[in-house]
Formats: structure tokens, C-alpha cells, sequence
């Protein structure tokens, strides 16, 4: 890390308990080089001197670097694999053991997208195929302020593209120019604050004991430095279940892969699962 941007990295820690160090240099780098544009600043020296002086650029630093992105079934293939392979097998695995309820976490859950889009998935299989099974799925970000947008399941017309047309009318009613996510799916979903990065705790304390069937981590991993990203991979691992699945986007497959203790199902989506190490 150069020394205009070591400094910068200090600034933001004195001057909102910010370790911004934990972020990828790159990702860093190119998300201040957008601030520098918006500031209309020239160098780093100068614009972490500005840093310095003007709370409100803290804050705009610190939003952007706050990865809130999300979208329903953002990976079609990762879905398709859910539904037709995955989440069947989780299910039989219940029913043989004689326990009903599937456990999800959806980890940096953002807006809700993603976390809405599984339970769909989870309840059209369990109200086709289920013997009285039920699911829980724990929604975490580290922002309050995101959690509270996706508790209320609240979206506009541009943001369900995605949704199918039987599922649309199946979970989702409109509100003037919006379309909400109906009470009986959301009653599925524990949304909560958590920060991914907490090294004293394995899982978010609403789940109580982790112990999580499926844990998503999409999207996520690429923005942190390595010795981050295997923070992350470990407390993935100690809160999944045995045998228990994590789903990674598309460009980590590659990261997962390079650690112990994950075994990649299925080649064509970022899907594994678990195995000692």
C-alpha cells in the first residue's frame, strides 16, 4: 500500500472507526479514484488532505465503499441449479432424518433481493414436494439502514425484471408505482445488522447457532484482500451444517476453490459443499 493511501486509510479510521484496509487495493484504489473526480482533486496527497477536513466527503468515501448492489435471481444458472438439484437433495435429507426446518443465511444480503428470491424457491418446492417442512432464512448487511429497506420488500418496476411472471403474481402486490413482497414470504426472512468481518462471533446472533443448510456469499469475497477473504471462507465454514452448501457469484469461484474445506457440485455455477478439513 503506497503512502497517500496508507494515510487515507488512517484518516478514515480516526475519523469514523473505518478499517478501510480491509478492502482489495484495487477495488480501493479505483473507488477513490472516483472520488477524486467528484471532488475535482488531482492527486491523493491532496484529496486526503480534503479527506481531512470535510466530514462530508468521509461519509460519501465511506458510502461507496459500501457495496449495497443486488437484484433478483442475479445468476440464472446459479438458480436453476438450486432449484432442480440442490435444494430437492436438502429436502430429502430432511425428511430421511426427521427434521423440517431448511436453514439460510444470506450474508451481505443488501436490498433483499436475493434473500426474497430463495424463498420463493423454497416455497414453491416445499408446497409441491415438502411433508411438512419449513425454512428460516437470516438476512444480514452491515448497514441498519440497508436492512431496513429490505425488511420492507419494497421495489419498483425496473428492480422485478427479473421475476418470473407466475411468481410475481404469486408473492408480490403493487402499492402505487411499487410492488411489495407479501407478508407470508417476508415472515420467512429474519433480516438483522451484522458485520461479516465480526471475529467473535461465527454467525449472526439472530440465527443463534449458526448451523445454516445453505449459506450465501455472492459477490462479496472479490472486494476484500485475501487474508479477508479467508476470515470470511472459515466463519462460512464453522456455521455451515455437514454436508451443508455455500453459493458464491460466478468470478469467486476461483477463490473458494484455492482453500480447504469446499468441494465445487456444480462446474457450470459457483456452488459447493462442505467437507472436513
Amino acid at each position: 500500500m503506497n503512502l497517500d493511501l496508507a494515510e487515507i486509510t488512517r484518516v478514515m479510521r480516526d475519523l469514523c472507526s473505518t478499517d478501510i484496509s480491509v478492502y482489495d487495493e484495487s477495488f480501493l484504489m479505483k473507488t477513490i479514484e472516483k472520488r477524486l473526480g467528484a471532488t475535482a482533486i488531482n492527486t491523493l496527497a491532496d484529496y486526503c488532505e480534503y479527506l481531512s477536513k470535510t466530514r462530508g466527503e468521509v461519509d460519501a468515501l465511506s458510502r461507496s465503499l459500501t457495496i449495497t448492489y443486488s437484484e433478483f435471481f442475479r445468476n440464472p444458472l446459479t438458480f436453476a441449479m438450486l432449484k432442480q438439484w440442490v435444494l430437492p437433495r436438502l429436502m430429502e435429507e430432511k425428511e430421511r432424518t426427521n427434521r423440517t426446518e431448511i436453514r439460510v443465511w444470506s450474508a451481505g444480503c443488501a436490498a433483499g433481493q436475493e434473500a426474497y428470491s430463495i424463498a420463493m424457491l423454497l416455497d414453491e418446492l416445499i408446497s409441491t414436494k415438502g411433508k411438512g417442512q419449513s425454512f428460516r432464512i437470516f438476512a444480514t448487511d452491515r448497514s441498519n439502514t440497508i436492512i431496513e429497506t429490505a425488511g420492507q420488500g419494497l421495489y419498483n418496476f425496473a428492480e422485478i425484471q427479473n421475476v418470473g411472471l407466475k411468481q410475481f403474481h404469486s408473492y408480490f402486490s403493487q402499492e402505487g408505482e411499487a410492488y411489495r413482497i407479501g407478508f407470508g414470504l417476508r415472515e420467512h426472512i429474519d433480516f438483522s445488522a451484522y458485520d461479516l468481518l465480526d471475529e467473535l462471533s461465527n454467525s449472526p446472533p439472530a440465527s443463534i447457532y449458526g448451523d445454516f443448510d445453505l449459506i450465501f456469499c455472492s459477490n462479496l469475497l472479490f472486494y476484500y484482500r485475501p487474508e479477508i477473504r479467508q476470515l470470511i471462507l472459515n466463519k462460512v465454514h464453522r456455521s455451515l451444517s455437514p454436508n451443508g452448501y455455500l453459493v458464491t457469484g460466478e468470478v469467486e469461484k476461483a477463490i473458494v476453490e484455492s482453500v480447504n474445506g469446499f468441494r465445487l457440485v456444480s462446474p457450470p455455477a459457483a456452488i459447493f459443499q462442505k467437507v472436513e478439513r
